[in-house]
């Protein structure tokens, strides 16, 4: 479709124009496995490693300490279900939060079918959890708190680094879901206390299919895919050469224009938020102003369905979001709106906007006009 505005890059990314041609000769004539030992093969094998590089730099970690996955689901539930398993001999017991994201969520109902123990911490109307819960909820059973960096629907960035500490106090692995913050946001996982944290490369402009998973060295963890040695025989299967170039130049890219990159969008969401609270009635702004994401605005519309909302968009050429994008299609209202204290009826009349670098100011205020327009018809409706 021509002139399509799109306000939904938490949900997906365009690519990069320099990461793809980055990754074409890994697609093209450096085709080779990376197990092999002829030229194309060590070709691929040095592009590997020179990904691994820059993702550990992103983070100011060790090179041996990253992992390459399919995407922040697998990496994920590697951390989680990887983490669990191996340390099940000094304890059973996990501490997570209600607003996680499936791939968080599902990892640890799945642990719990095989005789784990999940506390799911409540969060407040922010979308921040209680530190002093959190610390009263750890028992000589517990062996790993998984608590999201920055959440996917609202924006909200947990209290991180006084999540680490109290990690650290009471020795219990931490691992943070951080795929919305990495591109976002700076993170140095030693200043932090982070032992394992999940990113996936096209939520900052890598491609899709390619994640990464960084686990500090000496915890231990189990491969959940079984097969051959690659990944120091903790991801099996034949690596995604060109993925992981692209996700290598990707994660490069971001690190060296956050700052300006948060500036810009930043500017965008003070307008929109702005205009909308100016322009609409009965609306419910989400997440944490003072504590969030630059670029995630999500508002609630209060006697408008979300769906139908999405609907007039598109026809105008916007591209937004309902909530979290694994949850499209799915009539229940978003488990995150209901966290933070909305009613399922408020919840249903949300939109999440999400800003990009490709996004201009007269973009955010054609969005403005067209949902002021929308909102007021299907009131009126």
């Amino acid at each position: 479709m021509e002139n399509i505005k799109y306000f939904d890059h938490a949900a997906t990314t365009a690519l990069d124009e320099k990461v793809l041609q980055e990754m074409m000769p890994y697609l093209t004539t450096n085709y080779g496995n990376a197990s092999s030992i002829y030229s194309i093969g060590r070709k691929a094998k040095e592009a590997i490693m020179l990904a691994r590089m820059k993702v550990a730099a992103s983070l100011n970690c060790k090179i041996n300490e990253i992992y390459f996955t399919s995407g922040g689901s697998e990496s994920d539930n590697l951390a989680i279900k990887g983490i669990a398993m191996a340390n099940s001999k000094y304890g059973n017991h996990i501490i997570t939060s209600v607003i996680e994201h499936p791939a968080v969520l599902n990892s640890c109902k799945a642990l719990e079918n095989m005789g784990f123990k999940v506390t799911y911490l409540a969060v407040d109307k922010l979308g921040r959890i209680d530190l002093s819960e959190l610390e009263r909820s750890i028992t000589r059973k517990t062996i790993l708190i998984s608590i999201m960096f920055a959440n996917n629907e609202i924006g909200t960035i947990e209290p991180i680094k006084q999540i680490g500490n109290i990690a650290r106090k009471y020795n219990v692995i931490f691992h943070t879901d951080a795929v919305q913050a990495v591109g976002n946001e700076m993170i140095n996982v030693n200043d932090l206390n982070i032992d394992s944290l999940s990113m996936s490369g096209h939520k900052f402009y890598g491609p899709k299919g390619v994640g990464a998973l960084y686990v500090r060295e000496n915890i231990p963890f189990l491969r959940i895919i079984d097969g051959g040695h690659q990944e120091k025989d903790k991801r099996s299967g034949t690596e995604n050469t060109a993925g992981i170039v692209g996700i290598g130049k990707a994660i490069e890219i971001a690190t060296r224009n956050l700052d300006e990159y948060n500036e810009k969008l930043r500017e965008f969401s003070n307008f929109y938020i702005s205009e909308v609270s100016n322009r609409i009635s009965n609306i419910k702004i989400n997440g944490d102003s003072k504590n969030k994401l630059a670029g995630n605005n999500n508002i609630c519309f209060a006697g408008v369905d979300g769906s139908k909302l999405l609907h007039e968009l598109d026809k105008r050429g916007i591209c937004a979001s309902s909530g979290s994008a694994c949850s499209a299609g799915l009539i229940n209202p978003s488990h995150v709106l209901l966290a933070i204290g909305n009613s399922p009826n408020l919840a249903k009349g949300s939109l999440r906007v999400t800003f990009g670098k490709e996004n201009n100011i007269e973009d955010v205020k054609y969005l403005v006009d067209s949902l002021e327009e929308i909102v007021t018809k299907l009131r009126k409706v």
